[in-house]
């Protein structure tokens, strides 16, 4: 079970009849209703695609003064230099701006830094280098608003710098010939939420004036890519980008990325935000994760058609070679944290002299997903630390990073990611205090996993084909309009298999007639806990499977656990316990089905000690009663079970305290107690004696 709690899944019936009735499919009338659409009316804005983008970027604060100083540079033939940043946002940026501004005849190279040797952002040395080079004019993308002493340095060499970037703004910008981020707090651009890639579109938009639509259509692919790959708020503006994207990218005239396509497999195929993340995005990053950057910009500038294939295949084999490296160093942090104190684990903040720099970040996001907190996974060299940090559960970053700014050297990012960096010796202090803020924004309780559900699956026959093709309508996903997430409750595990090497599972699970084929990536059936037989409920996408040219329903699963969702029998058997606690009749047949011996009773006591001999179990209580059940031997295991638990509740033995959705127990050590002094035993006790007198 990878989350500790599963929220939402309910819905407006009527909402969903009125959808159907006005002719929408009733899965995603289903998930439409879950997030909130009452009428048909309200459906329209949510599906549509707009063709073009909303704003003018002359709205963008500063814009008017980066055309002016670019326009003067291409007039006079000034050698510019793009300077970009080594993730997808930043290498596709980069890539769309010198693609530009070089068909518009410019002498223009671009610069990414190498993430191990200079890390992020702009860097001085890195400014003289270009400087020495001839360059002029610096256009930074995907960064920069952050660099103070830098834009000062710039100055000083006589470069003119124009900043592009998205990121959030601290006190004071950088000193330059323009400073464009949507993020400015006088900025007036309505749409704050654009890569920053999306700020380099919007650039050279700005630039090409009246050819926009000729601009958009070009570039809307790399926009796409890099808006997704940066997990940006997927509405308004970037709605727009993503979906122009997605539509043209089978076709664009980028002859690296058709090869990449290629390399892939996904050429000539329906290409979704869920291919971007997925499967081109992690290829684009592993350049930059291993320090090869510039590998990625060059494939998707090359115009040779050979290179591109070889520059794919390389930019593959790298992807490859960081999939072994993040999971060496994920299971290396995993064992670090099994050496922190209870304390120290709202938030993760390990460090290693061993950890590649370029994979860490990635590594974060898994251990926040794992253990249900904000993780910073820092590299150390030479007594500095440089940090990268995922965050968990809407917990601000970029805010708490402010708050430690004592303690850093710098720092930038988002609420969401962000990096720094901080000498070796204030790693403690660091910890200790992040740990405080964590716990203060969860009100001083530990981080719980929550799993969001869409929709909870009432008629699992409605699962079909063309349902779940329908789906796509809601397409592209990002934040804010995530890929619905649907759960089946108590159904049956017919069968399952290890795949893929042994790191992923197949499985076949059935609700009445209903079956259905179901993978689930990273989990092998030994983690799992569940075996063919068992009742499970089950947290998935829904997604089609091609196969030698057959397409049917997939469930990609997200989540398995013990149903809590009881059968027939066990209805019946919870209904029997409570009549009784409340003082309902029951039958002699009743009073014999329901007490335990005295051997299910000493075995249902031990089995319990070791279930809270080391603190309180929190769980669900229909798996707890179903594993207590399987200590009984005997009849009637699970309804003497329910039974058992009641009475050592009566008698003090145990508490039972409702939490949420959960059941809390707790051992009450010292305590003994004569069983057959409770009320309820009595009582059954005496349902039998008169039962034994009718007889005779």
């Amino acid at each position: 079970m990878r989350y500790d709690r599963w929220t939402g899944g309910s819905y407006d019936a009527e909402a969903v009849d009125r959808l159907r009735a006005a002719g929408y499919p009733a899965l995603l009338s289903a998930v439409l209703a879950s997030r909130g659409a009452a009428a048909p009316e309200e459906i329209v804005p949510i599906l549509e695609r707009e063709r073009q983008l909303s704003y003018s970027p002359m709205l963008m604060r500063d814009m008017d003064k980066a055309v002016s100083r670019i326009s003067q540079a291409l007039s006079r033939g000034e050698k510019i230099a793009v300077f970009g940043d080594y993730d997808v946002d930043g290498i596709t940026a980069t890539v769309l701006v010198v693609d530009y501004l070089r068909r518009r005849g410019a002498d223009c190279e671009f610069y990414i830094p190498r993430r191990i040797e200079e890390g992020y952002g702009l860097g001085c040395d890195a400014l003289r280098t270009l400087h020495d080079r001839g360059v002029t004019l610096v256009i930074t993308v995907d960064c920069g608003i952050t660099g103070v002493e830098e834009a000062r340095f710039a100055r000083e060499l006589g470069m003119d710098l124009v900043i592009t970037d998205h990121h959030e703004c601290k006190e004071t910008l950088p000193d330059a010939a323009a400073v464009v981020d949507p993020r400015r707090p006088d900025c007036p651009y309505p749409f704050k939420h654009l890569a920053g890639v999306g700020v380099a579109l919007k650039l050279v938009l700005a630039l090409g004036g009246q050819k926009e639509d000729a601009i958009f259509a070009r570039y809307c692919t790399l926009a796409a890519i890099g808006t997704v790959a940066d997990v940006m708020r997927m509405s308004d503006e970037n709605r727009t980008i993503v979906c122009r994207g997605l539509e043209a990218i089978s076709n664009t005239d980028f002859l690296g990325l058709r090869a990449l396509l290629k390399e892939t497999g996904l050429l000539d195929k329906e290409i979704t935000s869920i291919q971007i993340g997925f499967v081109l995005a992690p290829r684009i990053n592993a350049a930059g994760r291993m320090g090869e950057a510039e590998l990625a910009a060059n494939l998707l500038l090359t115009d040779d058609s050979a290179q591109a294939e070889r520059m794919a295949r390389e930019l593959c084999d790298l992807n490859r070679e960081r999939q072994t490296v993040e999971q060496e160093i994920f299971a290396q942090a995993v064992d670090q944290i099994e050496t922190l104190p209870a304390g120290e684990r709202s938030a993760l903040v390990l460090s290693s002299e061993v950890w590649h720099q370029g994979v860490v970040g990635i590594v974060a996001s898994r251990l926040s997903e794992k253990y249900s907190c904000p993780s910073f996974m820092i590299h150390l060299q030479n007594g500095m630390g440089k940090g990268s940090c995922r965050s968990y559960g809407g917990f601000n970053l970029f805010s708490a990073l402010e708050s430690c700014s004592d303690l850093l050297v710098d720092f930038g990012g988002h609420a969401l990611a962000a990096g720094f960096n901080i000498r070796q010796e204030d790693i403690p202090a660091f910890r200790q205090r992040m740990n405080r803020c964590v716990r203060d924004y969860c009100n001083g309780e530990a981080p719980v996993s929550s799993l969001e559900v869409d929709v909870v699956l009432r008629y699992p026959e409605a699962v079909t084909l063309e349902e779940v093709e329908e789906l796509s309508r809601l397409e592209p996903y990002g934040a804010g309009n995530n890929r619905p997430v649907f759960v089946l409750m108590g159904a049956k595990v017919e069968s399952l298999q290890s795949v893929g090497q042994n790191r992923h599972m197949k499985l076949r699970l059935s609700k009445g007639a209903c079956h259905f084929d179901a993978i689930f990536f990273s989990v092998t059936p030994e983690e799992c806990g569940v075996s063919a037989g068992s009742r499970v409920d089950a947290a998935f996408y829904l997604q089609i499977n091609e196969f030698r040219g057959n397409s049917s329903v997939q469930l990609q699963m997200i989540d398995l656990r013990p149903s809590v969702e009881p059968s027939g029998r066990e209805r019946e058997c919870l209904e029997l316990v409570e009549r009784l606690l409340q003082g309902g009749r029951v039958t002699g047949k009743e009073a014999q089905r329901l007490l335990p011996g005295r051997e299910q009773f000493v075995a249902l006591w031990r089995a319990i000690e070791r279930l809270g001999r080391d603190g309180p179990v929190c769980c669900h209580r229909l798996p707890l009663l179903r594993r207590l059940a399987t200590s009984l031997d005997g009849s009637e295991s699970f309804l003497r079970a329910a039974f058992g638990l009641e009475v050592f509740a009566e008698r003090e033995l145990i508490s039972l305290t409702a939490k949420d959705d959960r059941l809390v127990l707790r051992l009450q050590p010292g305590r003994r107690a004569d069983l057959e002094q409770c009320p309820y035993v009595g009582r059954l006790r005496q349902i039998q004696r008169k039962e034994e007198k009718g007889d005779r």
